[in-house]
């Protein structure tokens, strides 16, 4: 048995098809469809029914592909443990939503870059629940984003807490100024927020729907600058990150409202595969980027 020959097998029962799986391995379907057929060669057995179309597992199928994922498994810890020393190089793929990618991208990339030269970055952008599913599904080797300290994570990922971050409720510059607010107080001001997906905004509506309070949105519109300088302008309350609010250019024109029962505060987490592979030390090196960059901030985050 081949481990290429066992990698098409599994690719074939995942993607469910001989032409995704082909796409997904660089391949021919030729050379997929040839590849199945010679480790069913080694083992003495169909394990693919193909009287059906696309074909699928057989009975006998399905016992060798949950086998065949662990042999996988191995031979990644194999070469993780080969490589766990040498610098990381190659393509190294990662998840920031945006709240944290405004702060920390542009300096963080360009240390990854000197710090290991053979290593591409690629960047991708999303809500966390979407970057941690991308993990997990393996096109991208780890994610940054803000979820509850509650937060399960999918079998097969682990998580490490950075920081915690207050979030804020901003107003425009004295359109509000007694000291303190609850949630009934102002509710039906209206928010500036993320369109539906974002944990910020789940956030507030769970609260307000515990109150019986309806939810008004005046605007929403992604963009952290975007957001906070329709607040500043007085077209609706905003919800951010206190250490986005301190580096915003529209810091001058905008009060913190302080919400006596509304106080959230978050994890940034680092969600990674439980083996990542040769990619750790670019993993180690963002996540230790990440704290420093919000540690940096005027109010710092507060450290686990």
């Amino acid at each position: 048995m081949k481990i290429d020959d066992i990698s098409a097998f599994v690719a074939v029962v995942r993607n469910q098809s001989v032409s995704a799986a082909a796409e997904a391995l660089g391949l021919t379907q030729s050379a997929i469809t040839r590849r199945v057929q010679n480790l069913e060669h080694a083992l003495g057995v169909e394990l693919l029914d193909r009287s059906v179309k696309p074909p699928k597992p057989s009975a006998m199928g399905r016992q060798v592909f949950d086998q065949c994922g662990k042999v996988l498994q191995e031979v990644d810890r194999l070469r993780s443990l080969v490589q766990a020393d040498h610098a990381p190089t190659g393509l190294f793929r990662i998840g920031v939503i945006q709240t944290i990618g405004d702060v920390v991208l542009l300096d963080t990339l360009k240390k990854l870059n000197r710090a290991f030269e053979g290593l591409h970055t690629e960047v991708s952008s999303g809500w966390g629940s979407q970057l941690v599913e991308r993990v997990a599904n393996a096109e991208i080797d780890a994610a940054v984003a803000l979820f509850p300290a509650t937060k399960v994570l999918p079998e097969g990922l682990t998580g490490r807490a950075l920081g915690r971050i207050e979030l804020v409720v901003v107003a425009q510059k004295d359109s509000m100024q007694k000291r303190s607010y609850k949630l009934r107080d102002i509710f039906g001001t209206g928010w500036v927020l993320n369109p539906d997906g974002c944990g910020f905004r789940a956030g507030l509506a769970r609260a307000l729907a515990e109150q019986g309070l309806s939810f008004k949105i005046n605007l929403e519109t992604f963009g952290t600058d975007l957001q906070l300088g329709l607040a500043a302008n007085g077209v609706g309350l905003g919800l951010m990150p206190r250490p986005i609010l301190e580096r915003s250019r529209h810091r001058s024109q905008l009060d913190i409202v302080n919400v006596s029962d509304f106080k959230p505060v978050l994890d940034i987490w680092l969600v990674q595969p439980l083996q990542p592979g040769p990619v750790q030390h670019a993993i180690d090196f963002f996540a230790e980027a990440v704290q420093h960059a919000f540690a940096e901030s005027p109010l710092k985050i507060v450290a686990r």
